[in-house]
């Protein structure tokens, strides 16, 4: 009985990546559905507009404000 140790390591090697692949197909068919289910149930939901709007503008004055005094002060020193 000669047994072809590269032969068996292939067979092994694709019984190995096979069963991985396999997992694999298996994890992202569940997350799928288990967002689908969890999108059902529990939307989004989307906030207003106007108000985020608003609230954008005034943060983006205080980051421009930010930034610039960074600027000054690093030029300073």
């Amino acid at each position: 009985m000669d047994t072809n140790l590269v032969l068996e390591g292939f067979k092994f090697m694709g019984l190995g990546m096979g069963t991985v692949f396999l997992f694999l197909i298996v994890l992202i068919l569940m997350m799928n559905l288990m967002s689908k289910i969890i999108n059902k149930f529990f939307p989004e939901v989307k906030p207003n507009a106007s108000a985020s709007t608003v609230n954008n503008q005034n943060n983006n004055k205080k980051i421009v404000a930010a930034i610039t005094a960074a600027i000054k002060h690093h030029k300073e020193g």
